[in-house]
């Protein structure tokens, strides 16, 4: 068992989630964490009369994904221990939940503006607000310009 630190990963299969993993492990993580990339898929029911049934949460991946396989695509390299967790549920509460063993939350974020988070509401600002650990929230941009050289 690792003694090293926890770091969560709100994974979607965007390229935002992807920017995420990517600063995690090679900016966050060391040799003796643990990297726990976490797909949170929906449930298949929709709740009458709730705004589950008509705001869902980020994207949603194309059934067949793969969480193993895409993280193992992206070849990252780091000295830290990678794994990955496919769950069933509301995506910002799986996180939060997550977020209690762990000693950090990293987050990609969208470019949708004031309107789009509006309507889709947002599972990073649900984080950052109830987040058992901290959070840090980045965009593709912000991680490519802090990668290693």
């Amino acid at each position: 068992m690792s003694t090293g630190r926890v770091i969560i990963v709100g994974m979607d299969g965007s390229p935002r989630g992807d920017a995420a993993l990517r600063w995690a492990l090679e900016i966050g993580a060391h040799a003796g964490d643990t990297v726990r990339a976490i797909l949170v898929r929906p449930r298949d029911e929709l709740l009458p009369g709730t705004s589950f049934a008509f705001q869902p949460h980020g994207r949603v991946p194309e059934a067949g994904y793969s969480l193993d396989a895409h993280v193992r695509e992206l070849g990252i390299e780091t000295a830290a221990a990678v794994e990955t967790r496919t769950i069933h549920g509301d995506p910002a509460t799986e996180l939060v939940t997550a977020s209690a063993d762990a000693d950090l939350l990293v987050l990609g974020t969208h470019r949708g503006g004031a309107v789009a988070d509006l309507v889709l509401g947002s599972v990073g600002r649900e984080c950052v607000r109830y987040s058992r650990c901290p959070v840090v929230v980045i965009t593709p941009e912000a991680a490519n310009h802090l990668a290693p050289a």
